[in-house]
């Protein structure tokens, strides 16, 4: 097939931090520049400006014999679409993802510069200047006229080079894209891309009336407590640091290292804190939830049509190819604790915007206003929600790759893991709010912790210790968690072992019995091949020494704090964890491709959880959890199950 590579560059008042769907929204939204080049023909720039429109790229736009590409295509292919409503998408593929397949950062600058592209096939570093230049609001002044936006006419140098870049970002782009089409992904994953850019344009309807009550109240509810905290310290600024720290050691007497919301909440255990002092900590404490930073982010990125657009990163995470959030990141939502009825009250008070109730009938606005943040989501009307999730899916794969028999039994007997957990580690019946149930909470700590080779340290990380736990009980929980999953313990070996005989062994496959794994190195990467023949990628793979001093495959990648492309260390529970939770990614995708299919539209889908709205008179929530428990072909045996609700509005179930 002829390809067709593009690079645009634009105009918009809306910034784009908040998505190409806002962005491109704007009334003033154009396009200004299109860069563009055939099969390996020369790049060509087509100045919108002057009127250029040229005849032979609109035409291949809307031919399906033609594969459209570019870096970040969404972008493209939502802003072309303003001019070209018709355009199809299915003929279009991005470089981006196909970087990110390969454990390639994001960004085309880095990954031109780690592929090692050569110096005519590098990012232009003045684009950023000129972005800012020519693609965004300016700022009215007298050396410029008064003008809010510079155009071609105002700096013909500056535009010149513009042209350059948007020339310059193709030739980079199509060279990425010919080092690294070898390495495409299988035809499945454009297919979930596909389906991808329809749920990011799909969107969700936002209740904007709760939103602006919910930012209202908190500002209101915010500045009482300000006033408060004045009028008990004296302080002219409560908010600082220092000022506080000193007020509280001179009234309370006691030493103050710090007022971060773990060690407000330390203090608060005291229970010899003059009642000023211990008011004012309470304050500080409500004063630092960040409840409506949500609602903010909704109130910014929504569309002229009360929908946000754009919420999830396609292979947003690396490696294991899990989507990512975006904008409104519905991933790190607050839960809710609030029983559904208490929910819908406060929900109710929060859209009449009356604060005096709501402080009348919950102690801690902040709170009741973070739980309701998912809320704001709501059907269209005439429509409802279907939201169903999967259960328990990382333990379910674990066990199904391993083969860890018991395990998988209580899976198909619809059992709870932690208390089959907890009966293996300890020998003894554990039932739920029954005999032995004080043990469920080891198993469940256990289960959660303990499945990628984790020790006493992931124990703790995960707030053991806080149980009243000594060392010696961790131990012995690590202990018998592993004694009870043996088949787990081997596949962590097998895989650690397989891993490094491919890479002492660039030359051969080598294969384990658990899901049918394949390790294998070529093109300076070792792969991983997954049940759904997905692959995990990690790049320049060798065999060294961790941190500690110990044997450790060692690979390059972003390194987690810094950003930067650097060295990174593995070892068997490390790349199981990867693998498991690459196929249970895998499992979701594969269950969101057959609820489209089925004529689902979905909207969301957050973790394990996939959010679908509907007319009221179409679909089930059974229909869709039998949907969401089928089996592909590469996940035989593979016992799931999932659960969920119907509701006019997003909340946990």
């Amino acid at each position: 097939m002829a390809t067709l590579a593009i690079d645009i560059e634009t105009y918009s008042s809306n910034d784009i931090r908040y998505g190409v769907y806002k962005y491109a929204d704007a009334p003033d939204f154009e396009i200004l520049l299109i860069g563009y080049a055939f099969d390996d023909g020369p790049v060509q720039v087509a100045d919108l400006t002057r009127g250029e429109v040229p005849a032979q790229f609109v035409q291949a736009l809307f031919d399906r014999s033609v594969t459209k590409t570019a870096f970040n295509a969404n972008f493209e292919m939502t802003c072309l679409r303003k001019y070209y409503p018709s355009m199809p998408l299915d003929c279009w593929e991005c470089t981006s993802i196909l970087a990110l397949y390969n454990s390639l950062p994001t960004g085309l600058a880095n990954v031109a510069q780690i592929l090692k592209l050569g110096a005519d096939k590098q990012k232009d570093a003045r684009g950023k200047a000129l972005i800012n230049y020519f693609s965004k609001p300016c700022k009215p002044t007298k050396t410029n006229g008064g003008r809010t936006r510079n155009r071609p006419e105002d700096a013909p140098d500056k535009w010149a080079e513009y042209i350059e870049y948007n020339r310059q970002d193709v030739v980079v782009e199509r060279a990425i894209r010919q080092k690294l089409l070898k390495l495409r992904p299988t035809e499945r994953e454009h297919e979930l891309w596909l389906m991808d850019q329809q749920i990011n344009g799909n969107g969700a309807k936002i209740d904007m009336t709760l939103v602006a009550n919910a930012i209202r109240m908190n500002e209101e509810y915010t500045a009482h407590l300000r006033a408060e905290a004045v009028r008990l310290t004296g302080l002219e600024n409560p908010n600082s640091v220092a000022q506080l720290k000193g007020w509280i050691e001179d009234r309370a007497k006691i030493s103050v290292t710090s007022l971060d919301k773990k060690a407000v909440a330390e203090l608060l255990t005291k229970n010899d804190l003059p009642e000023g002092v211990r008011r004012v900590l309470e304050i500080r404490s409500l004063m630092g939830r960040t409840s409506v930073k949500k609602y903010e982010a909704m109130a910014e990125a929504v569309c002229s049509d009360g929908r946000v657009r754009g919420m999830f990163q396609f292979y947003g995470a690396m490696r294991t190819g899990r989507w990512a959030g975006r904008i409104v990141q519905l991933h790190n939502l607050p839960r809710s604790s609030m029983p559904v009825e208490e929910l819908r009250a406060a929900r109710s008070v929060v859209r009449r915007g009356d604060l005096e109730e709501l402080e009348l009938l919950w102690d801690n606005v902040p709170d009741v206003l973070s739980q309701l943040v998912r809320t704001a989501v709501v059907a269209e009307d005439g429509c409802r929600f279907l939201v169903d999730d999967y259960s328990a899916i990382e333990a379910r794969v674990i066990a199904w790759l391993a083969g860890e028999k018991w395990r998988q039994e209580v899976f198909a007997q619809n059992g709870d893991i932690y208390c089959a957990s907890a009966s293996a580690m300890f020998g003894v019946p554990v039932v739920k709010h029954g005999v032995n149930g004080h043990l469920r909470q080891k198993g469940k700590i256990a289960e959660l912790a303990l499945g990628y080779g984790g020790s006493v340290g992931a124990l703790k990380a995960m707030g053991a210790d806080k149980m009243g736990l000594t060392e010696e009980e961790l131990s012995e929980i690590v202990a018998k968690w592993r004694r009870a999953s043996p088949a787990i313990l081997r596949f962590w070996q097998d895989v650690d072992c397989a891993a490094r005989e491919a890479i002492e062994d660039p030359g051969e496959v080598r294969r384990i019995r658990q899901g049918g794994l394949r390790f294998y190195v070529r093109s300076g990467a070792l792969f991983i091949e997954l049940p759904s023949g997905r692959h995990l990628v990690y790049i320049h793979p060798r065999l060294g020494q961790n941190r500690f001093g110990g044997a450790a495959i060692l690979y390059d990648g972003v390194v987690q704090g810094t950003r930067q492309w650097g060295p990174l260390e593995t070892y068997g529970g490390k790349l199981v964890e990867n693998i498991v939770q690459a196929t249970a990614r895998d499992c979701l995708a594969a269950a969101m491709l057959r609820l489209t299919k089925a004529g689902y539209k979905i909207l969301m889908h957050v973790h394990d959880e996939v959010i679908m709205e509907m007319p009221k008179n179409r679909g089930s929530l059974e229909e869709v959890t039998r949907i969401m428990s089928e089996n592909e072909p590469w996940e035989k045996g593979l016992i799931k199950n999932a659960d969920g609700f119907e509701d006019i509005y997003y909340r946990k179930d």
